[in-house]
């Protein structure tokens, strides 16, 4: 068994180029199993007379659990390739007179039972690696909707080589499908299109991250079939991970809110319901509508034409009359306001969240009593 076991080890070392790459410490557990696997093929093979019970395969717990994470399944099939070759080559010189035939069966059932008990092996790794990618992956997802972003964040998304960006947060219902089917649905699909994908079931909300897009619209494009019935929501688009808190904050909000706006897109861009966000408390759209509305219109007329605008309900030619300026005037200055906050008086959805904006500009500086 000594010489068997030295000449398969010699065999591995010519043939297999990823075996000479190993360490020195990972070759001697390798020679080991080898070994272990030898002796443990003479030991079956002693039972000839008592109907040869099936091999038993304990030798692959002679390694230790990293050597598995070093060696593949494919390399796992070449070493026992190696040693039944190995074997082989030496029949005549191991078998009794007459009992190569018998010796040659017996490898046969042998290794095929081995090769059996590798793949078992690896499935059982997989399994567990496969559930621990899985706890991982509802950490991320509960940590970016928690805001709560730290270096473990980074550590947890390494350790399931997340590396894309720029990175975008969807958010809707869950379907009626099995929530871990739904999750494993979307991991294929990130895989076959060449993106990172997280996602995360809570309660009826289920919640994408996705990595690596061309376009917001084209990671909206992969995952928007998997949602269920209802609004689903975009995050802005942020530069990575870590950023992704925002993302993933704004998408939530914009969930909860998408009520207030029946005949939204599906989906709808979170920057989309402002408006609604800050109706229904949230304090990130308020300070981005005080920001993009009130902020850039305070001091100059066109804040007091706006809200007189609005006020009169889109009147042009009210709105001049009371402010004591011509149409064109009037005219000018809403062009003006949509060059400076992106939203056009002029057209509905915009001069509701230009109200908004408005409203909540003054109530900023409205002293508390």
């Amino acid at each position: 068994m000594g010489t068997l076991g030295t000449a398969a080890m010699s065999r591995m070392d010519d043939r297999l180029m990823w075996f000479r790459a190993l360490s020195a410490e990972d070759r001697s557990w390798v020679g080991l199993v080898a070994q272990a696997g030898i002796a443990a093929f003479v030991e079956w093979f002693q039972h000839a007379g008592e109907g040869r019970p099936t091999p038993s395969i304990e030798f692959f717990g002679t390694a230790p659990r990293e050597l598995k994470r070093s060696i593949s399944l494919q390399q796992t099939v070449d070493i026992v390739r190696v040693v039944v070759e190995v074997v082989e080559a030496q029949t005549g010189e191991l078998a009794a007179p007459g009992g190569e035939d018998q010796l040659q069966q017996a490898m046969l059932r042998y290794t095929r039972d081995v090769a059996f008990a590798a793949a078992q092996v690896y499935a059982r790794e997989a399994e567990a690696r496969g559930a621990w990618d899985a706890r991982l992956e509802a950490l991320i997802v509960d940590a970016l909707v928690r805001g709560e972003v730290d270096d473990g964040l980074h550590s947890w998304a390494a350790a399931l080589g997340w590396t894309s960006a720029p990175v975008v947060v969807l958010a809707g219902q869950t379907p009626d499908d099995d929530p871990q089917a739904v999750i494993d649905a979307l991991r294929d699909r990130g895989r076959r299109s060449g993106l990172d994908m997280l996602a995360g079931v809570q309660g009826d909300r289920l919640i994408v991250i996705v990595g690596g897009a061309d376009s917001v619209a084209a990671a909206a494009r992969h995952v928007v079939p998997r949602f269920g019935a209802g609004p689903i929501v975009i995050g802005p688009e942020v530069a990575d991970l870590h950023s992704a808190a925002s993302s993933a904050r704004a998408a939530m909000a914009g969930l909860r809110a998408a009520a207030g706006w029946p005949d939204a897109p599906r989906p709808v861009h979170a920057e989309d319901l402002l408006a609604e966000r800050a109706i229904d408390g949230d304090g990130d759209a308020r300070a981005q509508l005080i920001e993009n509305v009130y902020l850039p219109l305070i001091g100059t007329p066109l804040l007091d034409t706006l809200a007189t605008y609005l006020e009169q309900g889109t009147s042009l030619e009210a709105t001049a009359r009371l402010l004591f300026v011509h149409p064109n005037t009037v005219r000018y200055r809403l062009r003006k306001i949509t060059e400076l906050t992106g939203y056009q008086p002029t057209e509905g959805r915009s001069a509701f969240t230009l109200q908004v904006g408005l409203i909540l500009g003054r109530l900023s500086e409205t002293p508390v009593t």
